[in-house]
């Protein structure tokens, strides 16, 4: 686990899964109120970076339905006796197909899951003091989602767009047109100082990614 404080918002981050995604739990440094950002497994590590942190935990936030960032909500949700918000219904059947898709992993344990709350463009979501603005992103899958803090310009990302890369999109319901203009017309007019967390690999601000990312030129 790797965690960081910046003023208002505390920041942690638990690679789980395989596919070492970027769990994170994000809390308000006030409160100590805390969500857990797609809890794609390993429950009980997430749990114990909570218990370290002196955390309470309100709700799960999920930015996409794949396993990786979907796999451990169920069980999490029902340990911590929480909600589960989002995403866009669009991923309905992608969580819905959560323990088909772990069996090809050789993943036993995932369970599917429907969240308490869909979200859509617009929306807002609140961890103590602070609010997250939902940008509808689709692209990688019809219904990912991301969260921005206008205020502290920070944004979590998904696997919309990483350091020096973006999201697949070889998937039957992918399109790398879709999730580009997406990109494009949503998170990098954010503005360029915003720091994002990605759902793998290392931060990188938006400016960054405009400037020198080479799926993101032309």
């Amino acid at each position: 686990m790797t965690d960081q404080t910046e003023g208002p918002l505390g920041i942690a981050v638990v690679p789980v899964t395989p596919f070492q995604q970027n769990c994170s739990i994000v809390w308000c440094t006030r409160t100590k109120q805390a969500v857990v950002v797609d809890p794609g497994g390993d429950v009980a590590r997430i749990r114990e970076a909570l218990g370290q942190l002196g955390l309470t935990p309100t709700a799960i936030w999920l930015t996409h339905g794949h396993l990786d960032h979907a796999g451990g909500a169920a069980e999490l949700a029902e340990a911590l006796a929480v909600p589960v918000v989002g995403p866009h219904e669009a991923d309905r059947f992608l969580l819905d197909e959560l323990p088909s898709s772990g069996l090809r992993f050789d993943i036993r344990d995932m369970r599917a899951v429907t969240p308490d709350r869909w979200l859509v463009e617009g929306d807002t979501v609140q961890v103590g003091d602070a609010v997250f603005s939902v940008l509808h992103v689709p692209g990688h899958t019809p219904g990912h989602v991301t969260f921005f803090q206008k205020d502290l310009r920070f944004l979590l990302a998904g696997d919309t767009v990483f350091a020096g890369s973006v999201g697949r999109t070889d998937f039957p319901y992918g399109s790398h047109e879709t999730l580009i203009e997406g990109v494009r017309t949503k998170l990098l007019p954010l503005g360029d100082e915003v720091q994002f967390l990605p759902g793998h690999g290392p931060a990188s601000t938006l400016g960054e990614e405009r400037r020198n990312n080479p799926f993101l030129q032309g």
